[in-house]
């Protein structure tokens, strides 16, 4: 980080560091709370439903201070997740300083750190979320030599009374501008409020969805973020999707990340990107086309894709969402530009021309290298997942390609270059595996590959049982074709599961 992105940063911790997050240390932490007369410290971490929880301190003198975040504090396991034991519960959690932001609504001046969970051991918790996205991620780095990095598209609607003027056309509200939206400056408000919070923003905009429903107008919204360390993608979604919820309480405003609301309207995704990254270079690319490498990354995720949901589709609406004929996947496919498959490899600026000049003719032309643009982008995840469970699943399954003699030939069997949904194309969906239809279904896949993310010691047992024990639950093998036609229990449905995720 030079100093010019010191100085810019939108983090305050950061600006008045002058230090890189990854960089700070206990005594820095310390220096801001004493300097900028912070009086309270909040602890952050998941649960087992995938919501951050809080723990709040008062700081009445250095000592204290010092010693929370020293040794952190102590809290039951077995009320955070599922596969702990009330007999034997206790947790400790400790604060990761490079998390460290101000807090955006505490009329109190507060910081507030995510944390890491550790064992009675002193251990870090073998099934804890960020642990098993960090061993998942380092497992990776072991296997090829390379950083994986990830970014999220967070997909969310607004809703809020229809004031009846300006209306956007149902389901076309793309890139809308105001007044035909109501919500963008809500968005703006929750950017700015991410970035001080140290999240990486790459833009913000309308998405398609818009319907009013019952005198409510659900507009769809979306904040895409920029690559970063995939431990770091995971918090900053994190992060967003708590103050996104805290802004819209705030102002009024409710807001849902469910995968679908209503039939027939968009339902709301989380599609992840990334790429590999070795000394600072993406390694995507080679000679102008996607790299071998990155093709036996997208086999691994075209052998893994149908157990990869049950991280990332976590309740039965989201298999409401994959149904054919929308911009959700339903086979296990891949290809370029294309939004009907599973992974997309978007469009990569590797044309080799300057547009910047030809569109600002006073600028000197260039031979522009955009190579460290291009990812990867799978399609099927949404709002429901578990974030660090997600990106964990994703590191194994691309570390995964790198273990499969046969990885370049699933590849190319798995490519496609059309619409798949399109009529004249059926006949290509006869080869391609199939998505799972419901929980219990993914639950099933899940079960089948469980080797392989139990390999190198990323997910434990207990954490694999416990999401396929989960997943069972909610007995929805025929649930689609029960509520279909059936409006008032399609809500119901709809209402259980409003704020997942």
């Amino acid at each position: 980080m030079n100093n010019d992105e010191l100085l810019m940063n939108a983090n305050e911790i950061v600006a008045y560091l002058q230090k890189p997050a990854a960089e700070f240390t206990k005594a820095d932490i310390i220096k801001f709370i004493q300097e900028k007369e912070i009086k309270m410290v909040n602890f952050l971490y998941p649960g087992g439903d995938g919501k951050l929880k809080t723990l709040n301190f008062v700081l009445t003198n250095l000592d204290y201070l010092k010693t929370i975040l020293t040794f952190g504090e102590r809290v039951d396991g077995s009320s955070l997740f599922s596969f702990i034991q009330a007999s034997s519960s206790d947790l400790y959690v400790l604060p990761r300083f490079s998390t460290a932001f101000v807090d955006p609504f505490a009329e109190i001046p507060t910081l507030d750190l995510l944390c890491s969970f550790f064992d009675k051991d002193g251990n870090p918790l073998e099934s804890s979320p960020e642990y098993t996205l960090d061993k998942a991620a380092k497992a990776f780095t072991k296997t090829t030599g390379m950083e994986y990095q990830a970014m999220g598209e967070l997909e969310y609607y607004v809703i809020k009374p229809d004031e009846g003027v300006f209306p956007a056309v149902d389901q076309h509200a793309y890139h809308e501008s105001a007044p035909y939206v109501k919500t963008n400056d809500f968005r703006a408000m929750c950017m700015e409020h991410i970035a001080r919070a140290g999240g990486q923003i790459k833009y913000g905009h309308s998405e398609v969805g818009t319907f009013t429903l019952n005198g409510l107008v659900y507009e769809q919204n979306e904040i895409e973020f920029l690559p970063v360390k995939v431990q770091e993608t995971a918090d900053q979604l994190m992060i967003a999707k708590w103050i996104i919820r805290n802004l819209a309480y705030r102002n009024g405003l409710n807001v849902t990340f469910a995968p679908k609301i209503t039939a027939g309207k968009a339902g709301s995704g989380l599609h992840i990107h990334m790429r590999m990254v070795k000394d600072g270079k993406n390694m995507m690319m080679k000679d102008g086309r996607l790299s071998d490498d990155a093709r036996r990354m997208i086999a691994g995720m075209m052998e893994l894709a149908p157990s990869i949901t049950a991280f990332g589709n976590k309740n039965p609406t989201s298999y409401f969402r994959l149904v054919p004929h929308q911009e959700a996947p339903t086979n296990v496919c891949w290809g370029d530009r294309n939004r009907s498959v599973l992974v997309r490899v978007p469009l990569g600026w590797t044309a080799g021309v300057d547009m910047c000049s030809k569109a600002n003719p006073l600028e000197k032309a260039e031979t522009p290298d955009a190579s460290f643009k291009q990812t990867v982008e799978i399609r099927s995840s949404d709002g429901s997942a578990d974030l660090y469970q997600l990106l964990a699943g994703l590191c194994v399954a691309c570390r995964h390609g790198f273990e499969m003699p046969n990885a370049l030939d699933i590849a190319k069997k798995t490519y496609v270059d059309v619409n798949i949904h399109d009529k004249e194309n059926e006949g290509i969906l006869n080869h391609l595996s199939q998505l799972p239809d419901s929980c219990v279904a993914s639950a099933a896949c899940l079960e089948k590959q469980r080797k392989i993310y139990e390999e190198q010691g990323v997910f434990s047992k207990n954490m694999i049982d416990g999401i396929i024990n989960q997943l069972r639950s909610f007995n929805d093998t025929t649930l689609r074709q029960e509520v279909e036609g059936k409006p008032e229990e399609n809500l119901k449905l709809v209402e259980t599961y409003f704020h997942c995720g």
